[in-house]
């Protein structure tokens, strides 16, 4: 970033904004915004405790396995798109609709489908990063030199030795970009399933200090949230500028 001509350090907008956050707390200006030193004092008293890890592991456990089987059924969905028109004329309108349509109002169809556990939220998990990941798999398959499918058939290729060693590697950068706005979807999955399904991880702390009027402890948990999305995003982002050169390749 650059300010009157000095580049400043990396980081700096974020440590800009801790400042105002510091000052807009002990202004008194809204109870629901505390000083973000007593946050983070808060956070240091609280992430020892039982709750806060069982919380942890509870959110952890839902994110992992809704991001997992995203992945696992987007890419294959979304290369199978690329390289077949029937089956993307058949999918795509479908993929477009639940990309755009607000997916809360379908949580109440999955609490009577698979109850109020955990299953359905990994499901609501699932289905708020899958689509994106889809559209991206699809558009690096459709972006691929047609040459290279030809020299592979030519080769003796077998369609799984296309599909793992043609199409996945050449829309690699694609599917990363995918999976990395997923992860980020994929977080307001798990939460929203937490809040709306059953009170438990993450969602269940937000309720109770909130009730409570905790907004320290609130906003210590909701800090921990958005520091884990955002190093889960930068590592994925780093990933896909280090493998950037496969879309040079194509």
């Amino acid at each position: 970033m650059v300010v009157f001509g000095y580049r400043l350090p990396g980081m700096s907008s974020l440590l800009i904004w801790a400042l105002v956050w510091e000052l807009v707390g002990r202004s008194d200006m809204s109870f629901f915004v505390p000083p973000l030193s007593e946050v983070v004092t808060t956070l240091f008293s609280i992430i020892g405790t039982a709750a806060f890890q069982k919380a942890l592991y509870e959110t952890a456990y839902a994110f992992v396995a809704g991001v997992f089987f995203a992945v696992v059924i987007g890419v294959p969905t979304g290369i199978l798109m690329g390289k077949n028109r029937l089956i993307d004329e058949l999918l795509l309108p479908w993929v477009n609709i639940f990309l755009s349509a607000p997916l809360t109002a379908l949580v109440p169809v999955l609490m009577v489908l698979f109850g109020f556990g955990m299953k359905s939220i990994i499901i609501t998990t699932t289905l708020f990063a899958i689509w994106i990941i889809i559209l991206n798999a699809r558009v690096g398959v459709m972006q691929i030199n047609r040459s290279l499918v030809e020299m592979a058939r030519s080769f003796g290729a077998t369609p799984w030795d296309a599909f793992t060693k043609v199409y996945f590697w050449a829309a690699l950068p694609e599917i990363l970009g995918g999976v990395r706005i997923g992860v980020i979807r994929a977080v307001k999955g798990v939460i929203i399933g937490q809040l709306l399904i059953s009170i438990v991880g993450f969602g269940a702390l937000f309720e109770l200090y909130s009730n409570n009027f905790l907004m320290a402890h609130f906003w210590a948990v909701l800090l921990v949230l958005f520091a884990l999305a955002f190093t889960l995003s930068e590592v994925l982002a780093w990933m896909e500028r280090r493998l950037s050169y496969y879309s040079s390749k194509r």
